[in-house]
Order: C-alpha cells, then structure tokens, then sequence
C-alpha cells in the first residue's frame, strides 16, 4: 500500500485532498473529474481538456486499445501520453466493463496489467466483476470471489511505480460491499472505486447510491481515496461528494451531446426543449439554442459536449468550495430541491447521520437550517449525543424566549430547535450560531424535544420546564412525563423582540 492520498479540508464525508501519481510525477487535487476518452472518437480532444478545461487526470480503456491493432501499436510506440497528447494522469480500465456488458473477456487481470504498465498506465485496473444492483446473493459471493483474487493476482505483478485500482463491488448486498471494501483495503494497492453503481444512476436510484458508498466508506480506511465509478452527471457530484466520492469519470459529457442532451446542475435538458441557455460558460453566451440546432451535427455535439464539461468542472469547484467553507451540506440540499430522487438520496444521506458524525469536523462554518431534513444533520446527531454528557442543575428552564428574571430555577439555558437544550455558555459556539427561520417547523420542534428527552435521561433528578413558541401537538408529545410545557405567552419572560 503506497502512501498516495492526504486530506487537506473536510466536511461531513467530503474533502479536498491530493493524490500523488508518481508516475506522471503529478499530484491530483480531489475530488476530481476524470473525463473519459473512448480511444477512437474524442469529442474534445485531451490537450483542450488539459489547456482549456483544467482536467488533471482523465479516464480511458486500455481493453479497447489492446483489442484495436492501430491503436495498441501507438501505444506500445509512443506511450499513452504522448498518443493522446496528455501530460496529466492517466487512468486506464481493464474490461471489466466489456465483462459485464458481454460475459466474457479474452484478457487476465496479470496480462491487462502488464499491458497498461507497457503503454504508460498511471493508475490501472485489474479484471473485476462487476455484479449488477439486486443480483442474487448467491450471485454476488461467486463474483467477489472473483474479484478478489483478480485483487490477489494485481499485487503478484510488477507495477513499478504505477498505482492500481481495488474494485468494491458487492451489488446492492450491502453488507457484502462492507465486507468488499475491508478486504480490498487489506491488499498493498492503491485507489478504491465502488463499482457497478451506473445502472442505479440510470434508474434515478440515488438513494441506493448512498447506501452502496456508505457501505464501502465503513470498510475502507480514512485515508484511502475513493471513485465512483461511472458518476458522470454533475447534477449528483456534491450528494457522493458528501459522501466521501473523490474521484469522478465522466462519459456523459460526450453520451449526452451525441443525443443533442444539455446538462445542468438541476438535470437534463434536450435542446429542442430549450428556449434560452440558462448558463454562463462560454458556449452559452456566445450562442443561442438556434444556433446550436442550426450547426452541423459534429459541430453541435462538440459545442453541447463543451457546454457538459464546463458544467461538471464548474460543479467540482463549487463543491471544493463549499467543503472549504463549511457548508457543503446546504450545497447538496440545494441540488436535493432538482429532482424527487435526488431528495430520497439525501434523505438517504441523514439516515446515515451517525458514520457521517464520526468524521464531520465539529467547527466550521454556519448552520443553515434550511428543511425539515435539517433537522436530522449529523451536527444535531452530535449535539443530541453530548446532552447525555452534561450536568443540569436542581430546577432548569428551557426557553427560546429571554432569560427570566427573579431565583424561581437555578439556571436558564437556551430552547433551540433543531438542537434543543443549549447551555447559555455554549450559545455563541457552532452550531448554535445557526441562521434558522424565524418560524421553525415542526421536524426541527420533535428533533429539539428528542434533545430534551436525552438531557433527561443523563439527569433523572433535574425539574424541567420547557417554555416553547408555539409547538406542535407531535413535539409536545415527545418530551418526557416529567418535564412541565409551557407556551412562551403565558410566560412575562418572553422576548417578542
């Protein structure tokens, strides 16, 4: 195992890291899109999307190149690099992706990997199995026996200073994708792609998406770098991102502009259907969507396939920046608004609240509560787990108005909800500096009663009055027996201001 991947900033699952290629000599920032370059068409060629695009790392088929007389004879000759004119790093496929599609394949994981070390690989891949979503259980455990000992035949050969992949397959058996990923973690190789997640995406099946990268997250350790295999649209990035995704390759760029499909953060649009181009990149402010319905059909396709690619790079920057501020959870509930199945993923996501708690960094940027699945985010998780640390006095008000005034309870501390109790000492510290609507929902009113409840089981002894603004009936009802309410109204303590 090749010390290759170091964590520069985190949030939730997400982070900016570098992952050192020794042999293109090169340090790739993640996460990272990887186009994918079919050897015998190119839409965009790889020196634009080096000059132009800021593409450090793309994605190609060593199986079609080694099948493909013409094609293998440069490779041999000139080396990968320089058949492709492309100084960043190179990752290369192996075919298993051929195995899946056609059953079989005339290659071993021992010859691919010889061949992509012949023809300049930086990072390659051995022959895995890619079991397809909802495959028999019987099914999947032949295939990662498989899988695993074409792993067991990568590290028996001489990669020099190439990096090879480790496939997390498993389907959607999730506890088998865990059990996947601790065994690949075991070997001496270097990257971690989860694989056979493309038909999910196809399906719109986001939420399995994040139970299958949730799995091999909890197999794999924290400092292995992971792909996602085939997660090209940018509409999901900051969703797998928030999941701990660091590497992207992308085909839909070039799919999607051969079919004359417009990407967005927000979904796919087909060009007839557009009336004006709802983007700021280059192509799209220097035509119109007759212009583009009216050009050839090849020049269309590399004009809708650069538009793709300025907006999938365009999403990896935001993503790295709101990872860098804190707030990259606001960014993926934002694109959770874009399409029903992309909310099921983040609603997905919370239910993994805990394993995103373990990791997410306790200070950072605001809080923004921005829906009721706010009120699940693993800073409320945390929060909840440390009320059954804290010492209440004798008698303590709850209140989301003022402090009271006159020795009726020994402390007052602050009512907020989605975290419910705060000690007054903490009230300036994150999260509790949240920006919240100033009328809560009733999600944010249960979780703050939930925290209630937690405070009351550390501390058994302790009078509690909650003083609230309006609850709803369903939060009353999951605050304690013991625990007096009473409406902010009836209170003069309260702070109308």
């Amino acid at each position: 195992m090749r010390d290759c991947f170091e964590t520069r900033h985190s949030d939730v699952l997400g982070r900016i890291g570098e992952l050192t290629v020794p042999r293109a000599d090169q340090t790739v920032e993640t996460p990272a899109l990887l186009p994918v370059i079919n050897p015998n068409i190119r839409t965009v060629s790889p020196a634009r999307l080096e000059a132009e695009f800021g593409a450090d790392a793309l994605i190609t088929n060593a199986y079609i190149i080694r099948g493909t007389d013409d094609l293998r004879e440069r490779a041999l000759d000139e080396g990968l690099h320089e058949m492709l004119g492309f100084s960043g790093a190179i990752v290369t496929d192996s075919g298993s992706f051929q195995l899946a599609e056609y059953g079989d394949i005339d290659v071993t994981t021992r010859e691919i990997l010889s061949f992509q070390r012949e023809i300049g690989s930086d990072v390659a891949t051995p022959v895995d199995v890619p079991t397809p979503p909802d495959a028999a259980r019987e099914q999947t455990e032949a295939d990662l026996a498989t899988t695993e000992q074409a792993l067991a035949d990568a590290e028996a050969v001489d990669t020099g200073e190439m990096l090879v992949n480790a496939p997390v397959q498993g389907s959607t058996h999730l506890d088998l994708r865990e059990a996947a990923a601790r065994h690949a973690d075991a070997t001496d190789l270097d990257v971690f792609p989860v694989g056979a997640v493309v038909p999910l995406m196809n399906d719109y099946r986001y939420a399995d998406v994040v139970d299958v990268l949730a799995a091999a997250k909890r197999g794999l350790g924290a400092d292995r770098p992971v792909h996602l295999f085939g997660a090209g649209h940018p509409m999901m990035f900051a969703l797998a991102a928030a999941m701990g995704a660091d590497l992207f390759d992308s085909a839909a760029y070039a799919i999607y502009a051969r079919d004359d499909r417009y990407l967005t953060v927000r979904g796919t649009r087909h060009l007839d259907d557009l009336t004006y181009l709802p983007c700021e990149c280059p192509i799209c402010t220097s035509h119109t969507p007759a212009d583009l319905r009216g050009a050839a059909a090849d020049e269309r396709e590399r004009l809708l396939a650069e538009h793709n690619l300025h907006v999938s790079f365009g999403e990896l920057r935001r993503i790295k920046a709101a990872i860098r501020e804190g707030n990259l959870l606001e960014l993926v509930e934002t694109r959770s608004r874009a399409h029903p199945a992309m909310l099921d993923g983040y609603r997905a996501l919370l239910d993994h609240a805990a394993q995103l708690e373990r990791h997410d960094p306790t200070s950072k940027g605001t809080f923004f509560y921005c829906s009721a699945e706010s009120a699940r985010r693993p800073e409320v998780v945390r929060h909840h787990d440390r009320l059954g640390r804290l010492d209440a006095p004798a008698t303590l008000l709850l209140t989301e108005g003022s402090s009271p005034s006159g020795d009726r309870f020994d402390a007052a501390w602050r009512l907020l909800p989605p975290f419910g109790p705060v000690p007054r000492a903490l009230s300036e510290t994150y999260p509790f500096t949240a920006e919240l609507p100033d009328r809560t929902d009733r999600p944010a009113q249960e979780a703050a009663a939930r925290g209630v409840d937690r405070l009351v089981d550390a501390n058994p002894d302790t009078d509690v009055t909650v003083a609230h603004d309006d609850w709803a009936a369903s939060a009353l009802d999951r605050l304690p027996a013991s625990v007096r309410a009473e409406p902010l109204g009836a209170r003069p303590d309260r702070d109308d201001a």
